[in-house]
């Protein structure tokens, strides 16, 4: 358990890619499981341990996770993220380089939630949500680029399928396009297989009570993003 911060209300952990952030019908694995099962023992608590799910990561990303310890924090920081108060920024490793290294994407997204496929158009369909963000290269290598991301709306997928339609998907995202899997630069102790090289690097928020501007970092453990270093 990688504790990134902690106060009464909050506590921030690094999510493996690989696991599911809260659990599902496979039955396998999950961070809140897991966090709450730490909380419990370090703390001796006797009985159930209330911890709330502020917000999600795909299973095969990686990096910032925020859960709320009290009614309280998850009443606040909920509210925040409702209000796109917190920031978020991730990194990214896409096949090939952006022709445009810096800009905005905005698209409007319609997910099938049958399929967990979610589909792009360029403007406002029955059922879509839009989508914003804004991105940049920060260096090429290798044929491949790490591209800096800051969503501005908090839709399924939407840095994937952003990725995609630039020409450039994400390193290991077949689903959305990637076309070569460098198995062992996307491997990661504890998960088997289907990792993409996406990663939450940095989460800013306002402290419960304080109103302190919290940032809180993740360092990405998969090989490929030391590539860049």
């Amino acid at each position: 358990m990688e504790i990134l911060y902690e106060d009464n209300h909050v506590i921030a952990v690094r999510k493996p890619h690989g696991m599911l952030t809260q659990g599902d019908d496979t039955g396998d694995t999950n961070l809140m499981d897991e966090v709450k099962a730490f909380i419990k023992e370090r703390d001796a608590k006797p009985g159930n341990v209330f911890l709330g799910l502020l917000h999600r990561l795909d299973r095969p990303v990686g990096g910032v996770v925020l859960f709320a310890k009290t009614s309280k924090g998850a009443s606040r920081l909920s509210e925040q993220f409702r209000a796109r108060h917190v920031d978020k920024l991730y990194w990214a490793v896409v096949e090939g380089v952006p022709s445009v290294p810096m800009g905005d994407v905005i698209q409007w997204l319609h997910k099938d939630e049958v399929k967990n496929l979610v589909t792009i158009y360029d403007h406002e369909v029955p059922g879509s949500q839009r989508a914003e963000l804004s991105y940049r290269v920060r260096k090429s290598v290798n044929g491949m680029s790490l591209v800096e991301v800051q969503p501005r709306t908090g839709r399924p997928h939407q840095i994937r399928v952003a990725m995609m339609s630039l020409g450039t998907p994400i390193v290991g995202d077949v689903k959305y396009g990637a076309s070569h899997h460098p198995r062992p630069l996307l491997r990661q102790e504890g998960s088997s297989h289907g990792n993409i090289a996406l990663f939450a690097r940095q989460l800013a928020f306002d402290q419960a009570t304080t109103k302190q501007r919290i940032r809180v970092i993740a360092e990405p453990e998969l090989a490929i993003f030391h590539q860049f270093d």
